[in-house]
């Protein structure tokens, strides 16, 4: 654990019970949502580099044009 950690936990340690249980299922969901994401980006990245390669060709063949964000 490190020490940035350690001192959140004794800090949270001195909240009450509630909101120590609270502060827990916050922790859980969030850690588990991101090793989710890191799940389905995994699994996302061939796809993803395949568009990135096919959007590359489209520029290099000048198939693209400048993006105007006052156009959106």
């Amino acid at each position: 654990m490190t020490k940035a950690l350690q001192k959140a936990f004794e800090v949270a340690s001195q909240l009450p019970d509630r909101e120590q249980d609270d502060l827990a299922a916050a922790i859980i969901e969030e850690v588990r949502a991101e090793a989710a994401w890191e799940k389905a980006l995994s699994a996302s990245l061939p796809e993803l580099e395949r568009l990135a390669e096919e959007a590359l060709q489209e520029y290099r063949a000048g198939r693209t044009k400048p993006l105007d964000p006052e156009k959106l």
